[in-house]
């Protein structure tokens, strides 16, 4: 996954262990689990950040995801184009939960399993991922290995 460089977490490895799936018995909330390993501890952490449905997409709104979706996946065949947006949600859901879990990390991270919940998302979150769009884009080019209105990818 990419990262944006931070002094913070770049002390830390963080990889996707699964994710986006439904939280049991929280309707309309998905939740991510990342790894994460400083490099001063003896092992690692997993770390669960949810997300509600209503958060997913007042992101894809300010970051303007959806437009740059069409235009990214403008060119590839329209058999293809389905699978491809879903794909690309379920992208935008991780690189949105990992921008959740880099604010936890730059708050200060103890050695110890935890659960970012949904309600822990505020304005600040909000404004926090205008200024990561570039990453939250990269991340889902990269995972779906796409150049952004690129004719061979139909």
């Amino acid at each position: 996954m990419p990262t944006d460089p931070c002094t913070e977490s770049a002390q830390f490895r963080i990889t996707l262990f699964f994710g986006p799936e439904p939280v049991d018995g929280k309707p309309a909330t998905q939740a991510c689990v990342f790894n994460v390993k400083k490099r001063s501890w003896k092992g690692g952490i997993q770390v669960l950040v949810e997300i509600t449905e209503a958060q997913i997409e007042a992101s894809r709104t300010c970051t303007h995801f959806s437009q740059w979706l069409t235009e990214t996946l403008a060119d590839t065949a329209l058999d293809d184009r389905a699978a491809q947006e879903k794909r690309a949600g379920e992208l935008f859901v991780q690189a949105l939960c990992r921008c959740q879990l880099d604010r936890l990390v730059q708050s200060g991270l103890t050695q110890e399993n935890q659960r970012l919940t949904a309600d822990t998302w505020d304005a600040e979150s909000q404004a926090d991922l205008i200024q990561r769009t570039d990453f939250i884009r990269s991340y889902v080019v990269t995972e779906m290995d796409l150049q952004p209105g690129d004719p061979t990818h139909t």
